[in-house]
């Protein structure tokens, strides 16, 4: 790299400063560029050397990092804000009063959080350009969260933070959105996808009011005592009959609903089967059809449209560094970038180190010449394949005993013995805690698991140092799952010799007694189950297991946005729940039953199930009762006790929050996890590239891919640089 900035210094001391100052500011853009493509950001910004540095600096990882720790804490000040989240337990028996923050402690943080949002609202406006600003509805929309969250934040503290309702708390999952492309994009095709989900809602809508009329006209009739029972229990008016139709659509109620009537007639069930069949067998997965048809394909046009960032970011860095050479006398039949441009170019990006010496190593392969348009692109190639990382050499030993015994225990089959006997610990732990799940804590004998304990730790330990033997301390510990059994070895010895220590060698009769939480034995017992993750290291040897794994693995990467969007929706119905019914569910009086003093609770009421936990007395109960009816097991109940409690108008809540979590976003993520699969398993993204067979496993999604993705057209890179608003090339 010094040779590349020597070779440069000839020509700079040729020319005047202002080709100097042109040629630093060339190389200054390419740069930037280059990290936009590998980064996959969009390049339309200013371009000028200020301009530059500040958007260098902006997505930095430590400027990153502090926007998104500012964003994490301006989203937890709801669990410490009043209500307060700050009890042991949600349960309105027991819950002691809260600890409330003063007034002005988290308002003050929230001041702070918000001053960062407006630095980073006001450098990406900037950055973008007034005219890119206008036309960008998100950096539009941020600029009034802010305005309102700030005039909001003033209320509260003019009222001294008595104010009821707190606007802001419902506007701060807003930032997490603007902040992630990926969530943008799964809002964006969600909102395409709302149409033909609103065509199946409404058939859904007719066939639960359809089948509601029905009901209460068939269930009207009081001569029979089953249909009476019926009709009091389930569709006394059109309001119950309607949600005794919704739960049941869910199957949360089956066969409840239907007992009291199929118990007195057997045609009864018939009505429940066919509405069962049409709306939740029928209708249901119906809309997860359309979801699926919508975001078929959204993966491969998520990654086109990273391939084309990619693509496009290369190209305007190798026609800034073409004008460049074409600046110093390159005919335009020779238009292409020197070697040593682009090395100085990699010398300033912010790369990672083994895909830079990749690169650098592919660029001088070209011996000096000029790079083509078509020669830079694959230069890049390499940022996409992960870098294999190289174990350190083993040692080596003179004697031929010690050579021999190197081969036997650096042998694989050392690690498919060692998986055998984990899992021999693995039973007997499982045989014993079956064994003495009938015996009372001081009436254990733990004599026999203290031995086999002491047995399988000292393996451990044995083969832990044979390892390290045949690959040398710094070879064992290149393996992560070597660097694991190496810890977890190390924690088991220290907690077995303690073990003795305090309590001496096991024998007939021993019980080492229980000190605090869990005793030094109970916390071994508790280490050996985490031995089982071993396991996972047979799964790249299969082929089948394999491609199951990095489904899963890729799927996480996928599931980012989806998780963010879900957060979204749990923060915003948290914060409108607290609202609506902080305090409404009240302990009942008494000594603390659940049940009313007289004992008349009726089963499977809320009060009978215990359910007191589940409430919207703070955040953190509000999320996990959020989650209790996304789940939609009994959620009926909660209906029936908000019903009560908070009228019913508390239904259209509970409704929404059912469509949005369990519809909506279990339909979205059953989508997203048919269109990975299906890509993964295609036999087109099983090809190895290069000929090596298992290159397939150490390339990106992007590579993966590349043959089933358009590359685009040089004519539409060229355009689209065109009407670049902040870059005007020369040639």
């Amino acid at each position: 790299m010094a040779a590349s900035r020597a070779e440069s210094e000839p020509l700079l001391g040729r020319v005047g400063p202002g080709a100097v100052a042109r040629w630093n500011l060339c190389i200054d853009q390419a740069v930037v560029f280059i990290e936009d493509a590998i980064q996959y950001r969009s390049i339309n910004h200013r371009m000028d050397a200020s301009s530059l540095w500040l958007y260098r600096w902006y997505y930095s990882s430590a400027c990153q990092r502090a926007l998104g720790f500012t964003i994490f804490l301006v989203l937890a000040l709801a669990f410490i804000e009043t209500p307060s989240s700050l009890t042991r337990t949600a349960d309105v028996r027991f819950r002691a009063p809260p600890w409330e923050p003063p007034c002005g402690l988290t308002e003050g943080i929230e001041a702070l959080c918000l001053l960062v949002f407006v630095a980073d609202v006001s450098v990406k406006g900037y950055l973008v350009g007034w005219a890119q600003f206008r036309s960008n509805l998100w950096l539009l929309a941020y600029l009034v969260v802010l305005v309102v969250s700030l005039a909001d934040w003033a209320v509260s503290l003019s009222l001294l933070c008595q104010e009821r309702l707190r606007v802001r708390r419902l506007l701060r999952p807003f930032f997490l959105l603007q902040n992630s492309s990926m969530m943008k994009k799964t809002l964006k095709c969600l909102r395409c996808s709302l149409p033909d989900m609103a065509s199946v809602g409404l058939l859904l809508a007719i066939h639960l009011g359809i089948f509601t009329m029905f009901g209460m006209l068939l269930f009207a009739g009081e001569k029979d005592e089953g249909q009476d029972r019926e009709r009091l229990t389930y569709f006394r008016n059109l309001p119950e009959a309607l949600t005794s139709l919704l739960v049941l659509l869910t199957t949360a109620n089956n066969p409840d609903v239907m007992i009291p009537a199929y118990s007195r007639n057997r045609a009864y069930a018939l009505f429940f089967i066919l509405f069962t069949l049409i709306g939740s067998l029928f209708l249901m997965n119906l809309l997860t059809a359309i979801v699926y048809n919508q975001f078929r394909g959204y993966l491969m046009k998520s990654l086109q449209m990273s391939l084309f960032r990619r693509r496009l970011g290369t190209r305007a860095a190798f026609e800034v560094l073409a004008s460049v050479t074409g600046d110093e006398g390159t005919s335009m039949q020779g238009v292409g970038v020197k070697c040593q441009d682009l090395l100085q170019v990699l010398y300033k990006a912010h790369l990672d180190s083994a895909h830079r010496r990749a690169i650098e190593e592919k660029v001088r392969c070209h011996e000096g010449g000029l790079l083509s348009a078509e020669e830079f692109q694959k230069v890049f190639d390499e940022v996409d394949r992960r870098v294999l990382k190289e174990h350190p050499p083993r040692p080596c030993y003179r004697s031929p005993f010690l050579q021999s015994a190197q081969r036997v225990f650096g042998h694989h089959y050392l690690d498919y013995l060692g998986n055998a006997v984990v899992l021999g610990n693995l039973v007997s732990i499982c045989v014993f805690l079956v064994l003495d799940a009938d015996v009372l804590p001081h009436d254990r004998d733990d004599f026999v698991l203290g031995i086999l304990n002491f047995v399988f730790i000292l393996y451990y330990l044995l083969e832990t140092l044979l390892k390290i033997f045949a690959l040398g301390p710094w070879g064992y510990l290149s393996y992560p799952s070597n660097a694991f059994d190496g810890l977890l070895t190390l924690v088991l010895l220290v907690l077995e010799i303690s073990t003795l220590t305090v309590y001496g060698f096991p024998h007939p009769g021993w019980r080492p007694e229980r000190q605090g939480l869990l005793s030094l034995w109970d916390m071994a017992r508790l280490l050996n189950m985490l031995i089982v993750f071993r396991f996972l290291r047979i799964v790249p040897s299969m082929q089948p297991m394999a491609v199951v794994a990095s489904t899963i693995l890729g799927l996480i990467q996928n599931l980012r946005a989806f998780g963010g969007i879900l957060l979204v929706a749990y923060y915003i119905f948290a914060i409108i729940g607290i609202s609506l019914f902080e305090g409404v569910i009240v302990a009942p009086s008494g000594n603390g039953s659940l049940a009313p003093a007289n004992g008349s609770a009726p089963c499977g009421s809320f009060e009978q199930l215990e359910y007191w936990p589940n409430n919207f007395d703070d955040f953190a109960a509000a999320l996990i009762t959020l989650w209790d009816l996304m789940v939609v097991n009994n959620w009926q109940v909660f209906l029936d006790a908000f019903r009560r409690h908070a009228g019913p108008w508390s239904k259209i809540y509970f409704v929404s929050w059912w469509l949005v979590s369990s519809v909506i976003w279990v339909n979205l993520f059953l989508a997203l996890l048919l269109e990975n699969f299906l890509h993964r398993w295609d036999p087109r993204a099983q090809q190895p590239l290069a000929g090596a067979r298992e290159a397939a496993h150490l390339v990106s999604a992007e590579l993966m891919f590349r043959e089933v993705l358009e590359e685009p057209q040089e004519e539409e890179l060229l355009d689209r640089l065109r009407q670049h608003p902040h870059l005007r090339l020369c040639r």
